[in-house]
C-alpha cells in the first residue's frame, strides 16, 4: 500500500510542494530514500526509526521505500523527518489516510519523538495556502512565523504523538492565530537614532539625499570621526517597512535560518555590516544548495562594507550585477537559485593608508604615490555605481562637547517620505521606485537642465574627467536634491550640489 503525505521545500525563495510516498513491501527489512535527497535527509531513516520507536509505536520490519516527488529536484533539509514519519505510521493503520491530503506536513524529530523547529516555515506556508489545502502542520516555534500568512489553519505541535492523535481525530489542537499588525508595531523600533550624532551637518546632508533617491553613498574620513556611526544610523530614516516589503525579507531570513524565534517578522529594514575578511559565497550567497549571503540579507535594507579598500578586488567586483538587477543568481551543478538584492550600499574608507590624508587634526604619512594606490583599489566601474562620495573629517572638540540635539531621525524619515512620494507620482508604478533607478529615458524626460547648469558640468567633466555613468549619477542626485526642496526643475544650485558630492573623483585628480 502506498500512502502519500504532503511537505513543502524551495529554491531560493520560491517554494514548490513536495509529495511524500511510502512503500512498504515484504522483503528483507531496508529503508532507502530516492528523489535526489541529500544527506541530511538520508540520514533521517535513523531519527525517524528512533522516534517512532520512543514514541510507542513500531517501526515495520519490512522494505520501507520512500520517494519525493518530483524526483528530479535536490530536497534537502530535515523538515522532511515529520511526514516520512506519519506516512509510514499510517501505512501501517495507526491513522486514517484522507488527513494527509488535508495538511502540509513539516518538522525534524528528535529521537524521543520531539518535533523541533525548522527553517522556511514561512515559505512552506505560502505553499500551503497555494494548494488550497486546509492547513499546516509543523513545530510550534515555528507557528508565529506560519501564521502569518492567514487563511490556512496553523497547528502548531511538539511531539510526534500530538500529530498521531490529531490527524487520528482522537485529539483536537488549536489553531495558531496572531496579530499581523500588532506583530508589525511591536517589533519597528530601532535602538538608536539620528540626534545621537554630534556635528557632521554635511554628511548628515549627503546621507539624507542619498536615502531620499535610494542611492548608494561613499564616506571618507579618517579613523574615529563617526562613519560607521551615520551608517548604523541610515536605516532610521529610510521611511517604514510595508507589510508586504516586511514579508518578502522575512523569506530570506526564514530560509536561512536566521529569523529570531521571539520574532515572528522581520519589522526593521535590515542592517548588514560586512567584515572585509568576508567570502565570495559569504557576500553573495553560495554552497552546494545555494543559500543567501549578505547583500540578499540586506534587501530592502542597507549594506555596508566598511574599509572598503581591504576588500579583495574580486569581492568587490561581484557586488555589480545586484547593484544593478537588485538580484543575484547563484548556479551550482545541483540547481540555480535566485534571491532578491535590492540594498541601498553604504560604504567607508580611509583616504589614504595610514587615514589621516586632509585631516586638520594629525599629519598624515603616506607619499602621494600610496594614496593614489590605496585610493585605486576600489575600481572605476565599481565607484560609477555609487552615486555619492562625501568627506567625513573628524568631529571638531566644540562639536563633541556642545548639549545642542540634532535633528531626529524622525524629523529627516518626514522630508525623505515626502520625496519618495513625489517620486512614487513620477514614475506612477512603471517599475521604477526611486531616482537611482532611472533609466536613461527618464533621464531626458525627467532631468531637464538650463545653460548654466550645463556649464557646470562641462567644467566638472573637464576638470575631474568623470565618465559617462558618472554624469547620469550627478543628474540622478540633482534632481533628489530638487525633490527635497519640493521643486519640479533642477537649477543650477541643485547640480552644484551633486556635483559636490562626487569627492573621491577630485582627490583622483
Amino acid at each position: 500500500m502506498i500512502v502519500k503525505a504532503l511537505s513543502a521545500a524551495a529554491i531560493g525563495i520560491d517554494p514548490f510542494a513536495v509529495e511524500v510516498e511510502v512503500d512498504i513491501t515484504t522483503g528483507l527489512p531496508q529503508f532507502s530514500t530516492v528523489g535526489l535527497p541529500d544527506a541530511s535527509v538520508r540520514e533521517s531513516k535513523d531519527r525517524i526509526r528512533a522516534a517512532i520507536k520512543n514514541s510507542g509505536y513500531s517501526f515495520p520490519n519490512h522494505h520501507v521505500t520512500i520517494n519525493l516527488a518530483p524526483a528530479d529536484t535536490k530536497k534537502e533539509g530535515t523538515s522532511f523527518d515529520l511526514p516520512i514519519a506519519i506516512a509510514i505510521l499510517a501505512s501501517e493503520g495507526l491513522l486514517p489516510t484522507k488527513p494527509l491530503s488535508e495538511y502540509l506536513l513539516l518538522g525534524e524529530l528528535s529521537l524521543d519523538g520531539g518535533v523541533k523547529g525548522i527553517h522556511g516555515a514561512l515559505l512552506a506556508a505560502f505553499t500551503a495556502k497555494a494548494l488550497g489545502i486546509k492547513g499546516i502542520v509543523l513545530p510550534k516555534e515555528n507557528a508565529p512565523e506560519a501564521a502569518l500568512v492567514g487563511e490556512i489553519d496553523v497547528i502548531p505541535v511538539e511531539h510526534l504523538s500530538d500529530v498521531v492523535e490529531f490527524l487520528g481525530g482522537r485529539a483536537e489542537i488549536g489553531p495558531f492565530h496572531a496579530d499581523i499588525n500588532k506583530i508589525f508595531q511591536q517589533n519597528r523600533d530601532y535602538p538608536f537614532d539620528f540626534s545621537d550624532i554630534k556635528g557632521q551637518e554635511q554628511a548628515k546632508r549627503a546621507i539624507e539625499v542619498a536615502v531620499a533617491g535610494g542611492h548608494n553613498i561613499l564616506m571618507i574620513g579618517p579613523p574615529g570621526s563617526g562613519k560607521s556611526m551615520l551608517a548604523q544610523r541610515i536605516v532610521t530614516i529610510i521611511p517604514e517597512f510595508s507589510l508586504s516589503e516586511a514579508i518578502e525579507t522575512t523569506k530570506i531570513y526564514s530560509v536561512s535560518g536566521l529569523l529570531e524565534r521571539n520574532k515572528a517578522l522581520v519589522a526593521t529594514r535590515p542592517f548588514r555590516a560586512v567584515h572585509h575578511t568576508i567570502s565570495d559565497a559569504g557576500l553573495v550567497g553560495g554552497g552546494n544548495m545555494p543559500r543567501p549571503g549578505e547583500i540578499s540579507l540586506a534587501h530592502n535594507g542597507v549594506l555596508f562594507l566598511d574599509e572598503l579598500p581591504e576588500f579583495r578586488k574580486n569581492i568587490l567586483e561581484t557586488l555589480r550585477q545586484p547593484l544593478e538587477d537588485g538580484k543575484i543568481t547563484i548556479t551550482r551543478s545541483a540547481q540555480s537559485a535566485t534571491y532578491p538584492a535590492r540594498f541601498m550600499l553604504v560604504a567607508a574608507m580611509n583616504p589614504c593608508p595610514c587615514g589621516y590624508y586632509g585631516d586638520r587634526s594629525n599629519r598624515c604619512r603616506c607619499s602621494l604615490q600610496q594614496i593614489r594606490q590605496y585610493q585605486g583599489r576600489v575600481s572605476g566601474p565599481l565607484l560609477d555605481r555609487i552615486d555619492i562620495h562625501i568627506e567625513v573629517p573628524s568631529v571638531r572638540y566644540s562639536d563633541l562637547t556642545s548639549q545642542k540635539i540634532g535633528e531626529s531621525s524622525s524629523v529627516i524619515r518626514e522630508r525623505v517620505r515626502n520625496a519618495r512620494r513625489i517620486q512614487e507620482m513620477r514614475f506612477g508604478g512603471d517599475g521604477t521606485i526611486c531616482n537611482a533607478r532611472m533609466t536613461d529615458a527618464d533621464l531626458r524626460k525627467f532631468c531637464r537642465i538650463d545653460e548654466e547648469s550645463q556649464r557646470l558640468i562641462e567644467m566638472a567633466i573637464d576638470k575631474l574627467g568623470l565618465s559617462a555613468r558618472a554624469h547620469s549619477r550627478i543628474l540622478k542626485v540633482a534632481r533628489t536634491i530638487a525633490d527635497l526642496d519640493g521643486s519640479d526643475f533642477l537649477t543650477s544650485s541643485h547640480v552644484a550640489e551633486a556635483i559636490q558630492y562626487r569627492s573621491l573623483d577630485r582627490r583622483l585628480v
